[in-house]
This record gives C-alpha cells, structure tokens and sequence, in this order.
C-alpha cells in the first residue's frame, strides 16, 4: 500500500549540501519522500540520486533533479555521464513557491522516475543509468530540508502479469463499512480516459462508477440504479492522471461515503447512493490503462 507515512530511514534537518548513501537498493516500488522548505531568496536547488559521491571525477548523477527559480519558473531534469550532462527535459509546471513547505515524493518505477510534489503529479523522467548503480542521494542549493525519508516496498516486479480489459471480478466479500478496494496500475500515453466501477452482480446496479477522462481533465462520479444513470458529480480540486504515470487507487467504504485516494493522496469523497452495501459484490475496470493489480479485503 501506497503510504507516505511509515517511512524508514528518516534523515532530519540534514545541513544541505546533504551528501548521503541511500540504505538499500533502488528497487520499482520504493518510493523517497522529501519535504522542506523553500527560502524567499532561493535561485535554485536540486536533487541528484547519484551513482556514489565522487567529487574528482564527478559522480555520475542517474536523475538531475533542479528547480529554478531565476528567469522563468522551471524545473530541469537531465543525467550526468563521465563529467558530460546529456540533454534537459524541462518542465514549465512549476509546484514549488518562495516561503511556502514541500513535498517531493519521487517514485521510482521499473522504467522510470515518477515525481509528484505536494500530492500533485509533475513529471516523468526515463532511466538512463540503470537502477543497480545508483547509491547515494544528494541535495545541493538554496533550500531548507526538515526530513529524508524512504520506503523500500516493492511494487512492479518485472514479470508481473497485466490483467486483460475488461477486467470484471468478483471481490472476495461483499463491501460495508471498512472495506478496500485497491487498484495499481499504469495510464497509457495517449489515454482518453479509463473506468473503475462497484457493482451489484445481482441488479447490475453499479453503485460507484469512477471514470477519470484525461482528455477533459474531469472525474466523473455517477451511480447507474434501475437502469438510469444519475447526476453527474464533477468538482475535484486537482486533477490526479496523467499520461504514463502509475497509480495505486485505493477506494474505502465508509458508512456514509467511498472515499477514493490517488498515490497515498485524498481526491474525492462520494455518498452513497445504492444502500445495500453488502450487495456490492463485483469490480469491472476498463479503459486506456495497463492494469497491474487488484487487490480487497
């Protein structure tokens, strides 16, 4: 399970440059978690997950993490090979702002790097230097860090089968109040949208239907009882896919409401509309997603 709090190996308030070996192997699945604080007259700082923490010849550094602040708002990424840095991916969505606290959680997958920065996705960032070589973690610039944190629990095992779409399965007891749902899986690159719906096999009545459209940027929220569907429910503070990214969502019943996190982050709360809970029995999952587990209990 995706959580943000039981993290190992907390560093705090590290003296930043922070040069520091990471405690196990990078392995898909393990996630780091740096929160801190930006200073009001920061011009940049960066986060390097380096392959040791030679200075003469340099270190290659595997991931370039490095927001700027000066001309334009930005955040460069780029890998450092044998002294010579390779070409930058830029992102222009910038989440981090002058005196205010951050968050970075990057994730690292089988084929890339995944960050997210205050609960919001920003950036994919693909391997150049293979996992195996990367053992230290540095932290350079204008920047206050109150923790380091890790969790080194494994999520994409390289053979993991995908379930095929559509993806209709019976859970293994019925939902009430306490039970989840856990879905993992990856959006496509070119997706439209995908959906996740909670059915009573018996009626067919789906009793939460998610349907994320990344085309429009809206999550769609509906219940389709005795054949009709009902109103739309729309309004999400942040919009939490996006093409390629990994998702673990996880999907609590509550008396009163589901409530469905994205990454170890709440989006949405939704009444219930169907009332017999313990009638909820079936899982349909489909769309432009590769769909890599499911999990309830």
């Amino acid at each position: 399970m995706l959580s943000l709090n039981n993290l190992q190996n907390i560093i705090y308030n590290p003296m930043i440059p922070y040069v520091g070996t990471i405690p196990e192997h990078l392995e898909p699945g393990t996630l780091i978690v740096i929160r801190g604080h930006i200073p009001n007259d920061v011009d940049r700082f960066q986060v390097d997950l380096q392959c040791g923490s030679s200075v003469k010849p340099r270190a290659d550094v595997a991931f370039h993490f490095n927001p700027r602040f000066k001309r334009t708002n930005c955040i460069v990424c780029n890998t450092l090979m044998n002294e010579k840095w390779g070409w930058e991916e830029i992102t222009y969505d910038m989440p981090f702002k002058k005196e205010k606290s951050f968050e970075i959680v990057i994730m690292v997958l089988k084929e890339k790097f995944q960050v997210a920065v205050n609960g919001k996705h920003i950036l994919l960032y693909a391997h150049r230097i293979s996992l195996e070589k990367i053992d230290t973690l540095g932290i350079y610039g204008k920047v206050n860090i109150h923790s380091v944190g890790f969790s080194f629990s494994s999520v994409q095992k390289s053979g993991m089968p995908q379930f095929s779409l559509p993806f209709v399965a019976r859970l293994n007891s019925s939902m009430g109040p306490g039970r989840t749902v856990v879905i993992k899986g990856e959006v496509n690159t070119n997706a439209k949208g995908f959906n996740v719906d909670l059915l009573s096999g018996k009626s067919k009545d789906i009793a939460l239907h998610l349907n994320p459209r990344l085309n429009t940027k809206a999550f769609i929220r509906n219940s389709f009882l005795q054949d009709a569907w009902g109103e739309e429910e729309r309004n999400i503070t942040c919009f939490p896919f996006s093409p390629g990214m990994y998702f673990e969502m996880i999907i609590y019943c509550d008396v009163r409401e589901f409530k469905v996190a994205i990454n170890g982050v709440h989006s949405l709360e939704y009444k219930h509309r169907f009332k017999e809970l313990s009638s909820i029995d079936t899982l349909e999952v489909d769309g432009d997603i590769h769909l890599l587990e499911v999990r309830s209990w």
